[in-house]
């Protein structure tokens, strides 16, 4: 079994490509996302501040090792960055803001992620990638998968605040935007 908690010292630094440099100030679009707690979520018509962290998928222990993963810029390390947001989220909360985790993973796939994980906030998918075509995120192929870049937004009042890019090592991207909300709320 692997251990996806830990993230390997020799992991390529992924480089900032301007592909998400167009977001800061950008209204969300209004697209509601399938969530893991059933519901749908329109992260554009969210009230307050709203933490939306984008990856490429979550890895499943049970599941075979994913060859060339980890030579892929910016690809691993799902599982430490949902963790790190998992462990800081009764910070977030007390700073004011809802966090989700954005990928386009099937909703079981997140769903047993949730479980697995014991995250206390919910995953949202976007495997038609409807939100992701509409900000033009970035994405790229591994093996016949089209997934999204890592990223997180910041949003207020459906508006994009902060935007990180690209995140870097994944498992410091809570501590990075609990610094950020800190020095930046309203």
């Amino acid at each position: 079994m692997k251990n996806l908690h830990v993230l390997p010292d020799d992991l390529p630094v992924p480089q900032d490509d301007g592909a998400c440099a167009h977001l800061h100030g950008m209204q969300m679009p209004s697209i509601s996302l399938a969530s893991t707690s059933g519901r749908t979520v329109d992260l554009g018509s969210e009230s307050g501040m709203v933490v939306a962290y984008f990856y490429p998928m979550t890895g499943r222990p049970d599941a075979p090792p994913m060859i060339g993963w980890n030579e892929i810029p910016g690809a691993r390390g799902c599982t430490p960055q949902t963790c790190a947001f998992r462990d800081h989220h009764a910070e977030l909360r007390g700073l004011g803001a809802t966090v989700y985790g954005v990928s386009a993973q099937a909703q079981e796939d997140q769903k047993e992620a949730v479980q697995r994980l014991h995250l206390p906030f919910e995953l949202l998918s976007d495997s038609a990638f409807e939100l992701t075509s509409a900000l033009h995120l970035p994405t790229f192929e591994y093996n016949s998968l089209r997934l999204i870049k890592r990223l997180t937004l910041i949003i207020e009042d459906g508006r994009i605040r902060k935007v990180f890019y690209p995140v870097f090592p994944p498992n410091e991207n809570a501590d990075n935007v609990i610094a950020w909300l800190r020095t930046n709320r309203a």
